[in-house]
């Protein structure tokens, strides 16, 4: 039992794959329609649930909003422009990518939330969904926190007065929980705080609703809340030559989400002013140190030269006149200092490359500016600041032992190295340069060698203070300069765009969200469609029949389905003569003369596959219908495993077949008579345990004999062929052997017995009714009036089964 079984799933299996490669093929519209229909009502469940679920995500899913601004990058230094200063800081050729990777850090985004009221976050927590109230909390709490761990912990606050409540939360399992006074401190392990009351009244009303939502807050974490809020802000460039920037942010609070955009927009101006001002900041600095030492420098050096004056008694005009011998020798000094200060600005800077992990790029071009190597250097500082602000924004998201990190790191590793090598390649130059200087101011110095001894210092003390005055007055010159530029900097960003606090939604869109939802059941129906089309092996319409049977079955045609329930088979045509279910009946009897119309008395032999098909109902009514043209005719039930003759005729079965064919009753004691003129049957009689020997006994073929001579057609009620055998030997002798399908229940691989009987059994004149169909599918496009198209009753309409109603629709003409 289990082996066929798995072979009958296999055999499903096998046709549902065949069904599938063929589909394309074979599609059957009718059929299509049909069991989309049958599956109406799944399909209506499937629109049902999809709108259900629609509504109750529009009810219970935060909206969220989005507030967006638009600026425009127009920066200038009018200062820097007139005094004509070569400040670093304005030569920016890609300013509008580096705007937006400014505006798209994490690490500007963590200053803009730093400077907004973020530190408590407040909240109503509803059955589902948690509301943040932000700024419109009708309480605030200023803490002092001890342990960081309360970070992200819910915290209740139960009003129980204007003045007062409780409150508690929970921490790794342990409750806490403390009465409290507004605007009073009150102190847990964790934190110190004080409530304070800002409308009580909407307190109160919160309260009192049936469905209470609980107040709480939350200590936000820094790093944890940029974290959580960076996926929602987009920056994008809007027009590259207008140089234009759209920053957006979406939050479920529509006031956080316009603050969060209006502080970007405040932020990046003074945040560009103070950044790009550190340049000049940077020179100052320098500058005002450089003043100090200058200047205690020139002093010294002039209260040498007066010193020397004075106590070596030398006249002031017989020294001009020496000074103009040795001033060819101050600018080769002049050279030589400048090349020293040039390699130790280099030195510094490549100190600080190797010993500090940050690379300050405005301040480092700043103490460049002026040097002939700025241009060739600052380039590969901002290729390491680049990398640096890079390996900051991944760290927010990564461990310092990613993988993305260290190849980060290897980058900067690479660029300092490179760095360093080039700027020892350019000190070497330098040293080389000065050490040539120097020299030829020592063959200056030789020519002199001549000179007075006191003469000759007079000239190099005279020299040096020349060299610290020039020095001294150029510093003074350069700080006049860039204060005027860091006064004359203002960054002109203009906001096109300013952000408002939205009033409706981004998400969820109600009519977004419908159509999703009507579109997620119509697929689903049609999914559902499909696969029982797909899975559907039931046979539908003779056409079906005639198209997957090899033999060359007649066919007879098919009988309706009764609009009623039948509880048992039964004779219907005599009670609704002109029904549909008589006319097909009539049909078939007019279809059994073109099979065979030789004289003589018939033998009408009916089996089917398994039980439920129909095959009692049919031979009864067959019988009804020819005996209503006036033959008589008998009804034998040889299903004697599950005999049903005796039930459609509400008669005894205490005997019958099975005592007929033993010999314990004689035939005319087994004959019974029906209600209806020249229509008799016999039961099968009390089950015997060998039905197959009996049927197949000489005793049998007696009775049939004997029966020839009494009716004009016997019609035979055998036991299905699918389950048994028994039936098989009565079908050969028969002079109509007829097989029986039910529209919608009989499967698909019932056609291969018909092959059988028709090539093993040498049945070749069998004939095939398709009973149980529902001729009212006037759009399934199957060839139901095949086996009955030959004509059934007279005129227009038919007559129901029972109350006489006359119905509409177009018989055909005999």
């Amino acid at each position: 039992m289990l082996q066929e079984n798995i072979s009958k799933t296999n055999d499903n299996f096998e046709q549902y794959k065949e069904r599938i490669s063929n589909f394309s093929g074979e599609f059957e519209l009718g059929l299509f329609i049909h069991i989309a229909r049958k599956s109406i009502l799944w399909v209506i469940a499937f629109f049902l649930l999809a709108w259900g679920g629609a509504v109750i995500y529009l009810r219970y899913v935060q909206p969220v909003y989005e507030s967006s601004s638009v600026i425009q990058l127009q920066t200038s230094d009018r200062a820097t422009k007139i005094l004509d200063v070569n400040n670093s800081m304005n030569e920016n050729s890609n300013e509008l990518a580096e705007a937006v990777e400014l505006l798209r850090s994490k690490v500007f985004f963590k200053r803009i939330l730093s400077k907004l009221d973020l530190e408590v976050g407040y909240y109503t927590e509803g059955t589902f969904i948690s509301n943040e109230l932000y700024l419109g909390s009708p309480f605030t709490v200023k803490a002092t926190i001890f342990n960081p761990e309360i970070t992200g912990t819910h915290i209740y606050v139960d009003f129980t007065t204007i003045n007062g409540g409780v409150v508690n939360y929970k921490i790794k399992g342990k409750t806490y929980s403390q009465k409290f006074i507004a605007n009073q401190p009150l102190r847990f392990e964790h934190f110190e705080l004080t409530v304070s009351v800002k409308n009580y009244n909407e307190i109160k009303l919160q309260q009192n609703l049936v469905k209470r939502n609980s107040y709480y807050f939350v200590f936000n974490d820094i790093n944890s809340l940029v974290n959580q809020l960076y996926p929602s802000l987009e920056v994008k460039q809007l027009n590259d030559a207008a140089k234009t920037i759209q920053l957006s942010f979406k939050d479920f609070n529509a006031q956080k989400a316009a603050d969060i955009v209006t502080k970007m927009t405040d932020e990046y101006s003074d945040f560009d002013t103070e950044r790009k001002g550190e340049s000049a900041k940077s020179v100052l600095n320098f500058i005002n140190e450089q003043l100090d030492v200058a200047f205690d420098n020139l002093k010294t050096s002039e209260g040498t030269v007066q010193d020397f004056k004075k106590t070596n008694n030398l006249a002031s005009e017989q020294q001009e006149l020496k000074v103009v011998n040795t001033t060819r020798l101050n600018d080769l000094q002049d050279r030589i200092i400048q090349l020293d200060l040039q390699e130790n600005v280099l030195k510094k800077i490549a100190s600080n490359i190797n010993n500090t992990k940050t690379v300050d790029t405005y301040k480092m071009l700043a103490t460049l500016a002026g040097t002939e190597y700025e241009g060739s250097i600052s380039n590969s500082l901002d290729e390491i600041n680049k990398l640096l602000i890079a390996k900051e924004n991944a760290l927010y998201d990564a461990t310092p032992d990613n993988q993305s990190i260290k190849n980060i790191d290897y980058q900067i590793a690479v660029q300092r190295k490179l760095m360093v090598e080039s700027l020892d390649a350019i000190v070497e130059s330098v040293v080389d340069k000065k050490n040539s200087l120097i020299n030829k101011a020592n063959e200056f110095e030789h020519s002199f060698a001549n000179t007075p001894e006191n003469e000759m210092e007079y000239g190099r003390l005279q020299r040096l203070f020349a060299i610290n005055e020039k020095y001294y007055t150029l510093l003074l010159e350069k700080k006049t300069e860039y204060s005027i530029s860091k006064a004359g900097f203002v960054s002109q960003s203009v906001t096109l765009e300013t952000a408002q606090v939205p009033s409706t939604p981004v998400s969820p869109n109600k009519k977004t969200t419908l159509l999703i939802a009507m579109l997620i059941a119509l697929l689903s129906s049609l999914g559902l469609i499909l696969i029982r089309y797909l899975s559907h092996n039931q046979i539908s319409s003779l056409n079906e029949i005639t198209k997957h049977t090899q033999a060359t079955a007649s066919i007879l045609g098919i009988v309706p389905k009764y609009r009623q329930h039948i509880p048992v088979s039964q004779l219907l045509v005599d009670k609704s003569p002109k029904s549909l279910v008589a006319e097909a009946f009539r049909s078939i009897r007019t279809n059994l003369q073109f099979i065979s119309n030789a004289p003589g008395p018939k033998i009408i032999a009916l089996t089917s596959t398994i039980s439920g098909e129909g095959k009692t109902f049919v031979a009864i009514n067959l019988a009804g219908i020819i005996a209503f043209s006036g033959k008589k005719v008998i009804i034998l039930d040889l299903d004697m495993r599950k005999p049903k003759i005796h039930m459609g005729f509400n008669a005894e079965n205490s005997k019958g077949m099975s005592t007929l064919l033993i010999e314990k009753d004689e035939l005319l004691n087994t004959i019974q008579h029906s209600s209806m003129q020249g229509l008799d049957f016999i039961t099968a009689g009390p089950i015997p345990p060998n039905p197959s020997e009996l049927i197949i006994s000489p005793k049998m073929e007696e009775i049939l004999e004997t029966l020839k001579t009494m009716y004009d057609v016997i019609i035979v009620d055998n036991p299905p062929v699918g389950l048994v055998s028994d039936g098989i030997a009565m079908i050969q002798k028969a002079d109509y052997p007829i097989y029986i399908f039910r529209a919608d229940y009989s499967k698909r691989n019932f056609i291969q017995i018909v092959d059988r009987l028709y090539n093993e059994s040498n049945i070749k004149h069998l004939s095939v009714i398709l009973n149980g169909v529902d001729v009212e599918r006037k759009s399934y496009g199957y060839n139901y009036g095949y086996g009955y198209g030959y004509g059934y009753g007279y005129g227009y309409g038919y007559y129901d089964d029972n109350n006489g109603s006359k119905k509409s629709g177009k018989k055909k003409k005999p």
